[in-house]
């Protein structure tokens, strides 16, 4: 009997599953002691007192022409459409994945296959770091993003209650007009234009559209653009008929699925950069974007140049790439307020705090890669990690192993 059992689910995961090429290696993180009263990997801690940036090596990107089809990316797409199983009241499915850019492709060109996801919006960006999800995980979530209340009341599956798509292209129009938009002129023709940054500010600290407001939320399930009154609220007392409101998110779906509640608060003009900023960036290039993209995975913080396509599809030119670099977005840091440019978050060393947070390299030497003093001083301390490392699970150091066996990363 076992043994039969055994032999159906062996045939149900080759059904669902599509043979695995031979796995790559995958590289591990070391842990090496550091000598006592060596600065190895930080800077010296004058960067504290004074205005210089510290900045800590970019990982290294290959360009596009080079990638012979082994290097590593991440796959991420989404849809919203009826599912009858495993749970007929769930909207909507999201894919996450990693791997060589060849098979991607091809497990992209297997799931299009399907009429219900012909259409979809299939993105890729470089992993930077080998494999990004090197573990498989299958998970039923009723809610694809955490709102208060849920989502599964809202209009998700109605296209005329979503936000209007934008492509790329229209989205930098939009944004160009509104630069030249001035005071008069939008008094005379009583159209406004409102962009709007439906991310969490640690998002925004890291990139963000010139213009756009910071987000006074630090965690997406208290998001309440329109529904607050408040004054810190950008939507508080706008004209829901003639205002035009560019929204935009990292990939999309945090617009698709807000977009249907100010709908239903009576907001009329609602657009949405399609494919989010990850596409954008990819189409466009870095026009109107400062900073780098904030990212919900081990790579955190991603430089516009990470999505460039061949020099032929990417419309600039050295004198626009010389703007870019004079407007650089330059970050704070989270204890002292010094400026860095290493626009990437790290957790505080305190796993019952674990913030995501940006620091200089002084405070992080310092606050033993704490947030704060008071952290420091919290009885469950992770060790400080240099470079772009990420923590393990808890456990790991617990036990007193240092070795980065089959485990995730927090996040």
């Amino acid at each position: 009997m076992a043994s039969a059992v055994h032999q159906n689910c062996h045939r149900l995961l080759a059904l669902l599953l599509r043979p695995l090429p031979a796995p790559a290696p995958h590289p591990r993180i070391s842990f090496s002691p550091r000598p006592a009263g060596v600065r190895s990997f930080f800077p010296a801690p004058g960067c504290r007192l004074g205005t210089d940036a510290v900045a800590l090596a970019e990982p290294e990107l290959v360009p596009p022409e080079e990638d012979d089809g082994t290097r590593f990316v991440v796959v991420t797409f989404y849809k919203f459409l009826p599912l009858e199983d495993p749970a007929p009241r769930s909207p909507a499915t999201s894919i996450s994945s990693s791997g060589p850019r060849k098979d991607a492709a091809a497990y992209a060109d297997w799931v299009k296959k399907d009429h219900r996801f012909c259409d979809m919006l299939v993105q890729t960006s470089p992993a930077l770091a080998g494999h990004a999800f090197p573990r498989l995980k299958l998970r039923y979530k009723p809610s694809l993003v955490q709102l208060e209340g849920g989502s599964l009341h809202l209009p998700l599956l109605d296209p005329s209650m979503r936000a209007m798509p934008l492509m790329p292209s229209k989205w930098k129009e939009r944004l160009e007009a509104r630069a030249c938009l001035d005071v008069s002129s939008s008094e005379m023709s009583g159209r406004k234009l409102l962009l709007l940054d439906v991310r969490n500010d640690y998002e925004w600290d890291v990139g963000h559209f010139e213009g756009a407001q910071r987000p006074n939320v630090d965690c997406f399930r208290s998001t309440s653009f329109g529904l607050s009154g408040e004054v810190s609220d950008p939507l508080n007392g706008v004209d829901k008929e003639k205002t035009d409101i560019l929204m935009y998110c990292t990939g999309g779906i945090r617009c698709d699925v807000y977009s249907t509640i100010l709908r239903k608060k009576g907001f009329q003009n609602l657009y949405t950069l399609e494919g989010g900023v990850s596409n954008y960036l990819k189409a466009e290039g870095p026009a109107g974007w400062v900073g780098n993209l904030f990212v919900f995975d081990g790579r955190l913080s991603l430089p516009p140049a990470t999505f460039r396509r061949p020099a032929a599809c990417w419309p600039s030119s050295p004198s626009e790439e010389e703007e870019e670099k004079e407007r650089r977005w330059v970050g704070r840091c989270y204890a002292c307020g010094s400026e860095v440019v290493e626009l990437r978050h790290r957790n505080c060393a305190n796993i019952d705090c674990n913030r995501l947070y940006m620091s200089c390299g002084w405070c992080a030497e310092e606050l033993a890669g704490c947030c704060c003093s008071d952290c420091k001083a919290a009885p469950r301390l992770r060790p400080l990690l240099p470079g772009h490392q990420r923590y393990l699970k808890w456990h790991v150091y617990r036990d007193g192993f240092l070795t980065p066996a089959a485990t995730d990363a927090d996040c």
